[in-house]
């Protein structure tokens, strides 16, 4: 029996699940560059010695921590369900179909969260990778044996 990382699906998820990580870990260097030119610290400790104010939000900050947050809350499960997905042996053009529209749909949250776009733009870009996410997740409870 083949493992998981022998089958053909596997370098594909390794691509598209490396490309959202990494995505994710940029909005941390995103949520850094903006509080470095708004000045908002969050600890008493970052402002010391920098003349700068006490503790304080910004508005731009905070999105683009919401945002960080959102990857976070939907990268991991995609991560998790999409490596157990690649050992149920799907079909190359239906694994593809569920990371391309994953991974597409990730990248337009952020500009629709960004921007920002009107709505339901942003909902429609959080539900597509939603639903891709769930698509698979069916898919193995579905091929699984118990």
């Amino acid at each position: 029996m083949a493992g998981v990382f022998d089958t053909p699906v596997f370098p594909y998820f390794a691509f598209y699940a490396t490309v959202v990580v990494l995505k994710t870990m940029a909005m941390t260097l995103v949520i850094v560059f903006h509080r470095l030119t708004k000045r908002v610290y969050i600890n008493p400790e970052d402002a010391s010695g920098l003349g700068a104010p006490k503790p304080t939000t910004h508005e731009t900050v905070e999105r683009v921590r919401r945002c960080h947050m959102n990857d976070l809350e939907n990268v991991i499960p995609f991560v998790l369900i999409g490596l157990l997905y690649t050992a149920t042996g799907p079909s190359l053009g239906s694994a593809l179909l569920h990371f391309r529209i994953f991974t597409g749909a990730r990248f337009f949250h952020t500009i629709a969260y960004l921007l920002p776009l009107p709505q339901p733009s942003r909902v429609l870009g959080f539900l597509a990778g939603l639903l891709a996410t769930v698509s698979m997740a069916w898919s193995i409870l579905s091929a699984t044996k118990y």
